[in-house]
């Protein structure tokens, strides 16, 4: 039985950050396949009582433990692994800062973008994708401002600021309908840099889900 269980589906880049960080530290993990999709699994009340209140993934089972929200699984490995741990105060509040603004605002509106995109039935109305659109290039337009300063948000190492922020961008950019690697020049090298640390995976090959049935 592995160490830790990650309930999680492979289309969700707030899953992923968690088991990036899962496969990056070399931890003993397996995936449980949330069937987001199809079954719903996630707003059953045996889901909500027993996983997951918030109906949500993804959810990081671990000694007796459920733990949920990517940012608060990111800093339980980052403290037990000691792998990509901010150093000190200022560089705990720096990158809890970045996470934040990740959350609420690039992939804040980029996942729902994503899902409108490709997964609504419906798919969004044109100006509700517009709008999110128009904040989602503000928010990259930050970021890519940032790393103009440093090859990682905090410096010269990665940590689980990193880690947070490429949750969404490592998606084909068909999905999105625009490149961000094109767009945005300062981006492209920085997702480079964490593709090549050792454990790397594409979302669509660490998680289960992937493709999605006819």
């Amino acid at each position: 039985m592995a160490e830790y269980k990650l309930y999680c589906f492979a289309q969700s880049g707030n899953a992923y950050r968690a088991a990036l960080m899962l496969n990056l530290i070399g931890a003993d993990w397996e995936p449980v396949f949330v069937d987001f999709f199809k079954g719903g699994v996630q707003r059953t009340p045996a889901f909500r009582n027993e996983i997951n209140e918030m109906g949500e993934a993804p959810v990081l089972e671990h000694n007796g433990r459920k733990l949920t929200q990517s940012g608060v699984i990111l800093t339980y490995l980052a403290k037990r692994s000691g792998k990509f741990q901010p150093q000190g105060e200022d560089e705990e509040l720096e990158a809890l800062r970045w996470i934040i603004f990740d959350n609420q605002k690039l992939n804040g509106y980029l996942g729902p973008f994503r899902f409108l995109k490709n997964f609504a039935k419906p798919a969004g109305d044109p100006a509700a994708m517009a709008f999110l659109k128009g904040r989602i290039d503000g928010s990259l337009g930050i970021l890519n401002k940032r790393l103009e300063k440093a090859p990682f948000l905090l410096g010269s190492k990665p940590t689980i600021a990193d880690l947070s922020l490429v949750g969404y961008l490592y998606y084909p950019a068909e999905e999105f309908g625009f490149d961000i690697r094109k767009d945005y020049p300062n981006i492209g090298p920085w997702l480079d840099r964490i593709k090549a640390l050792p454990g790397w995976k594409h979302p669509y090959d660490l998680m289960p889900g992937h493709p999605l049935p006819a």
